[in-house]
């Protein structure tokens, strides 16, 4: 092997450690936040416990058909605050570097990502939505300053209970990303393999 190509490869070996340490130092943060989220709703709700299974089960709104449990609702407060949280300690970690809740499709004739705007996508909506069938909005994407240029993808997750195992959301049979659920849709639309943060930890 030539000095040029050992250089290169060290090189390319020292790129690939500092994206992982710098992806590692990201998921601390987004784990951090979701343990916040998850404790600060507790105090609020039950003392500081976890909700049983009997407590996130029940109904607190909606109609039998389309029931709207006490989980459903924790996991909205624990999203809310953990998003908050995201801001303000990624903000502050990685200025410029991610997104949040921001909408991408793939763009239907150039197959290539797109970012749709809040503006754009409140025009698409007054043509009636049609368009934005197939996009997808993850919770946090983590970017190179580029938003299409997209390293990794979270969504938060908050199981209720707490042990309860940990899923993606599934996908209506028939719908146009031909996805499975929620990460697969994920994976499509990026070419990434997305991740879950819980209080947990993160996974895949």
């Amino acid at each position: 092997m030539t000095v040029r190509a050992v250089q290169v490869a060290a090189a390319g070996k020292a790129w690939a450690e500092l994206e992982e340490s710098e992806r590692l130092g990201i998921e601390a943060i987004l784990v951090e936040c979701a343990r916040w989220a998850d404790a600060e709703v507790n105090q609020r709700e039950f003392g500081g416990r976890g909700p049983t299974k009997a407590e996130c089960a029940e109904q607190v709104a909606g109609t039998a058909e389309t029931p709207v449990t006490r989980g459903m609702r924790l996991g909205s407060a624990k999203h809310a605050r953990a998003m908050q949280c995201v801001e303000e300690k990624l903000g502050a970690a990685y200025p410029g570097r991610f997104s949040q809740n921001q909408r991408y499709r793939l763009h239907p004739e150039t197959r290539q990502l797109e970012r749709i705007t809040h503006e754009k996508e409140l025009e698409m909506l007054r043509k009636g939505g049609g368009d934005l069938l197939g996009s997808v909005v993850p919770d946090v994407i983590i970017h190179t300053g580029n938003p299409l240029q997209v390293q990794w993808v979270y969504d938060f997750k908050f199981p209720c209970p707490e042990d309860n195992p940990t899923s993606w959301r599934r996908y209506p049979h028939g719908n146009p990303l031909k996805a499975l659920h929620q990460g697969d849709a994920y994976h499509k639309v990026f070419g990434l393999q997305p991740s879950r943060v819980t209080p947990q930890g993160a996974l895949q």
